[in-house]
């Protein structure tokens, strides 16, 4: 079995745990599905969600990955039996199908920052540039050269590739993303956006709940990196020594404060624009951002710098969800980092090729993958740890805390109940959207394109 590494420091692991999710999940998904599902009123549900579900289910992961030193599919071998050995799988395709598409979707930022420096943002066509940029061969090259990067830095192990490079890459996120949005404020219109962000109307809660929440819970676990096995191989790494409540508590603030600024970054921008934030849907940032720019005073220029943060966001996270199929690899077919890596990356590329040809491919992988996939894992996991394997669960989440008391008890009473019960009524609603969505946009493409 080829060796297993760890994390050089604290700083390291946290900074990979946070870059597993500001990229496409916090700037690209997250201004999208505000925009679509009615401003406040989603980002007031999301918020919830973050706290009573993200959270514990952080814990639930962080649990089993630092107890079993395994990655999702050897973690549960060790510590399940029977047809539990088998929920580790739901993590891996998890990650292995998001990282397919995700690559792609990468790659159209990295074309939109050499538009912005070449001053070729436009109001009038952005949905025809959008269009032009968003599949074709240029879009596969570019899937390319984004995976291309992904392999190198995970090839290179954890000390020396992904702890080096989240942190360069996660501070310079930060404090791009706060300067952003500080010029974000000096715009026309962002009282209005402010308005339209920030002042939840319950009325539009009560009406729309079954479209905002299966939608804010498939962004909080995207947000979170939950369901996709990044916080199980990340705490595989870790001593025992460890505090994985305060690491928890830690990561999930740090996620949801970037992704909450990448809405004080792009509302203000588009009200500033006169841009409807719900029109573009899942291009918003590459159509209505990119004409928002358009007409700003050095647009160009700013919109690269927003589009060059977006792409070094996604490569911190393309890296974490990189390293969870890899540790599968290395942990329990003992094959060597590079090779290993190498050949993901290539099965990744070809997977993710239909995606760069054709835009409805992107909805159907990650209508599986992020609303089904991520919170079915969450599930599995919460009601194994809950009840199948508490004692193991109590006793690994009072490592590193002082005096944990009736707190460990009530997480797990919290897991058992609340957590699961929500989770089965989430799974059951994206299910459904998913379903709507196979029996309508995409039994539309097949009778067209077949």
């Amino acid at each position: 079995m080829a060796e297993r590494e760890s994390w050089a420091t604290r700083t390291g692991f946290i900074l990979a745990a946070v870059g597993s999710a500001v990229g496409l999940g916090n700037i690209w998904r997250f201004p999208y599905q505000v925009g679509e599902q009615g401003g406040a009123a989603f980002l007031f549900i999301y918020l919830l969600l973050i706290v009573g579900v993200g959270f514990p289910v952080i814990l639930v992961e962080f649990v089993v990955g630092r107890n079993t030193e395994r990655n999702p599919v050897g973690a549960l071998k060790r510590i399940g039996s029977g047809a539990w050995t088998k929920i580790g799988w739901v993590f891996v395709t998890a990650g292995f199908v998001i990282l397919s598409y995700y690559s792609v979707v990468a790659g159209w930022t990295l074309r939109y920052v050499l538009l912005g420096l070449q001053g070729n943002y436009t109001a009038e066509s952005a949905p025809e540039q959008f269009g032009a940029v968003a599949s074709g061969l240029d879009a596969v090259v570019l899937h390319a050269i984004f995976m291309a990067a992904v392999v190198a830095i995970v090839a290179l192990g954890i000390e020396r590739g992904i702890e080096l490079s989240v942190k360069l890459m996660v501070p310079a996120i930060i404090l791009i993303s706060i300067g952003l949005a500080a010029y974000a404020f000096t715009l026309d219109g962002a009282a209005d956006a402010y308005a339209y962000y920030l002042s939840p109307e319950l009325s539009t809660i009560a009406s729309e709940w079954t479209t905002i929440l299966p939608a804010a819970a498939a962004q909080a676990f995207f947000t979170l990196s939950l369901g996709m096995g990044v916080m199980i191989t990340y705490a595989s790494y870790l001593g025992e020594d460890r505090n994985l409540a305060e690491d928890a508590g830690i990561i999930a603030v740090l996620d949801t404060f970037i992704a909450f600024t990448a809405g004080l970054i792009a509302f203000p921008v588009l009200f500033a624009a006169g841009i409807e934030p719900g029109a573009s849907g899942p291009s918003l940032i590459f159509v209505s951002l990119a004409a928002a720019f358009a007409e700003l005073p050095f647009g160009g220029l700013l919109g690269a710098v927003f589009f060059a943060t977006v792409a070094i966001a996604a490569l911190s996270s393309a890296i974490s969800i990189m390293e969870v199929v890899v540790s599968y690899l290395i942990d329990e077919r003992g094959i060597g980092r590079v090779p290993a890596t190498a050949a993901l990356g290539v099965a990744m590329f070809l997977v993710g090729t239909p995606a760069a040809l054709d835009l409805v491919f992107i909805d159907l992988y990650d209508g599986f993958a992020n609303s089904i996939l991520l919170m079915l894992g969450g599930l599995l996991l919460s009601v194994f740890v809950g009840w199948i394997v508490p004692d193991l669960a109590l006793d690994e989440i009072s490592k590193g805390i002082r005096n944990v008391g009736s707190l460990g008890s009530a997480w797990l009473w919290f897991v058992r109940v609340p957590v699961v019960l929500a989770l089965i009524i989430l799974v059951a609603l994206n299910a459904w959207d998913y379903f709507g969505f196979l029996t309508g946009d995409f039994a539309d493409w097949l009778s067209t394109n077949l």
